[in-house]
């Protein structure tokens, strides 16, 4: 007896919210942070933005911390660079780093893929390292050694792609 072929079903789609929309959720997410991160968060998206204009900005608020990844396509194992916000901190990833070149030993990790750079830490003074010519180096030659390269003309798109019901504080004890 053969068994009736079921038929697909239609995939259930949510409308997407506006830029402005996500723009607005970006900044509750980082208002949770102490006034001094989330100021310096603000400065170092700003400054990818200029680095990377045609970005898919995918927004992460997982349990641990907020992580925004910037992206040539949708697809997350495509994306270059992210801005991770551990509590206290402000790091730069670059998420296809493992074989760059660092003369200068800035990168920091020892995995198989990632490599990052803690941009900022809670208490200590801003070290400006998204100006250094030797760390915006570092991102143009992410850049040109990507997967999947950065579109020349796109726009930027900030999509919300993770909320976690549950968080842990994203201030530090003190």
């Amino acid at each position: 007896m053969r068994k009736p072929k079921s038929r697909p079903r239609p995939k259930k789609t949510t409308p997407e919210p506006s830029q402005a929309d996500a723009q607005k959720q970006l900044d509750s997410f980082l208002a949770k942070y102490t006034p001094e991160i989330e100021a310096f968060a603000c400065r170092a998206l700003a400054k990818m933005r200029k680095l990377v204009p045609g970005a898919i900005e995918m927004v992460y608020d997982n349990y641990n911390w907020l992580v925004i990844g910037f992206s040539p396509s949708e697809r997350p194992s495509e994306a270059i660079f992210s801005i991770v916000l551990p509590p206290g901190a402000v790091t730069l990833c670059f998420l296809q780093g493992a074989g760059l070149p660092d003369p200068g030993g800035l990168l920091r990790g020892s995995g198989n893929v990632v490599r990052n750079i803690r941009l900022y830490t809670s208490g200590e003074p801003d070290a400006k390292l998204l100006d250094d010519p030797e760390v915006l180096s570092l991102i143009n030659v992410a850049l040109n050694r990507a997967k999947v390269p950065m579109p020349a003309r796109a726009r930027r798109k900030l999509i919300i792609r993770a909320v976690s019901a549950r968080q842990r504080p994203r201030r530090k004890a003190r």
